[in-house]
């Protein structure tokens, strides 16, 4: 099924109840996963799995404390369900899995999908069972960034369904869903926050990447982390994420697109109803100079937002800052932006003078905006003739120190009214900023 309009409200409820029964499996038989204290308990169930690849149910056992103490590939599946009841831990020894990581026949995640039609990856209700621990504590306390893993990739399943998951402190990058169509994922849990988020950062432990997938309704997720909540990328059609909480991390993402010239391609994406709390951004938007393509219909509403740095970041000016400085480019293009609206957006803006956040390793940070005031509730930094139908709707900010909030908007660059007054200055709305629709 398609969502032809991701603002009708209809179409939104006939895609959940068709996601529903499209990955509702039926005529299952059932594989227990063996446990073997003190043993590796995939290769058990790698053995299994060409028997239970299709019209199957493969359950981790509520009780049972599981060691996937070696990545799990799934063959191509239809018609199944995995159920995670008991408690799955990765190995505790970080410099095991740094090598396994490292291997030639490392599948690129700990948990990797290899395509299927009707899946079902389903958690627990049981607040003591279901988890699966990465032991990412360590890997932050030191610093360690090589040879992570990399957590759930549930790639090219088409009518999937991603339920009551509970991620406990992944060591980088949670769930995955590439080439993926027709996925529904909600009430899941992602806890990636760290015991000290200034000195043991859990970097790019993204919550939900839906690059390059089709029709998906992400909802009622409760995702704490450090990097994106939400990552929508290149190839990425018809995603909903709504009714959910995200905290500690880098907001509500679109990109980043375009690096290397690739040629972009998304469209129509509402994000809606989203609770951003102790975070970098909350709504944001990046694109490489040089990239091409379109980013179209893309919506972010609803959100409240508390002790944000940025809530409103949209930049078409983006590199890996923390490398260096900005390279020289001699491709001026970028990603087009047609039809991009934020609205209703409510909170307050952490504009304290000595704000740090912890991915902060470079001097200035990789996240400085030369001519902030720290103050800013939206920054548009855009190229000329890139831009059409950009609007901001109905926001209300409140700064912590309660001056005025200013924004960031290049008059010359975009001539079209934003809904507030177009200026490096203080945070004026316009009629179609108070009043549109």
């Amino acid at each position: 099924m398609m969502l032809s309009s991701l603002l009708l409200s209809p179409v939104l409820l006939a895609f959940s109840a068709a996601s529903a029964a499209l990955a509702a499996p039926s005529a299952l038989k059932t594989f227990t996963v063996p446990h073997v204290d003190g043993q590796d308990d995939t290769p058990a169930l790698l053995a299994a799995l060409p028997d239970y690849a299709s019209n199957s149910t493969i359950l981790f056992k509520q009780g049972v404390h599981y060691n996937i103490w070696t990545p799990i590939k799934f063959p191509v599946l239809n018609n199944v369900e995995i159920r995670i009841e008991g408690n799955l831990s990765y190995p505790e020894d970080m410099a095991t899995v740094q090598a396994i990581v490292a291997s030639s026949t490392f599948p690129g995640h700990w948990f990797t999908f290899t395509g299927g039609d009707k899946v079902s990856l389903i958690g627990s209700t049981n607040p003591k069972w279901g988890w699966v621990d990465a032991h990412g504590q360590q890997w932050w306390n030191k610093h360690e960034l090589t040879n992570r893993p990399h957590g759930w990739n549930f790639a090219k399943i088409s009518n999937g369904v991603i339920r009551n998951m509970k991620l406990w402190k992944p060591v980088a990058w949670s769930f995955s869903a590439s080439g993926s169509t027709n996925l529904h994922a909600h009430d899941n849990w992602i806890y990636a926050l760290s015991d000290d988020m200034d000195s043991a950062f859990p970097f790019n432990t993204d919550g939900f990447s839906a690059g390059g997938g089709t029709d998906f309704l992400l909802e009622n997720n409760h995702i704490q982390n450090g990097d994106d909540c939400l990552t929508v990328g290149n190839g990425a059609k018809n995603i909903v994420f709504r009714n959910s909480r995200c905290e500690g991390g880098h907001g509500l993402s679109i990109g980043s697109l375009g690096k290397g010239g690739q040629v972009a391609d998304v469209q129509n994406v509402l994000i809606e109803n989203v609770e951003m709390k102790n975070a970098l951004y909350a709504a944001r938007f990046k694109s490489w100079t040089g990239g091409k393509g379109l980013a179209r219909n893309i919506t972010w509403r609803n959100i409240k937002f508390d002790n944000v740095r940025f809530p409103i970041y949209v930049t078409q000016n983006y590199w890996d800052q923390n490398l260096g400085p900005k390279p020289e480019v001699t491709d001026v293009t970028n990603t087009q932006i047609q039809d991009m609206f934020f609205e209703n957006f409510v909170g307050n803006i952490n504009d304290s003078p000595t704000f740090f956040e912890g991915t902060c390793v470079s001097d200035p940070c990789w996240y400085y905006v030369p001519g902030a005031t720290g103050r800013e509730v939206i920054i548009f930094d855009l190229y000329p003739e890139t831009v059409k139908n950009i609007v901001a709707r109905r926001i209300v900010p409140v700064t912590q120190s309660w001056k005025p909030a200013t924004v960031m908007c290049n008059s010359t660059v975009i001539s079209t009214d934003v809904g507030f007054k177009c200026q490096n200055g203080l945070f004026v709305p316009t009629l179609a900023g108070l009043f549109g629709h």
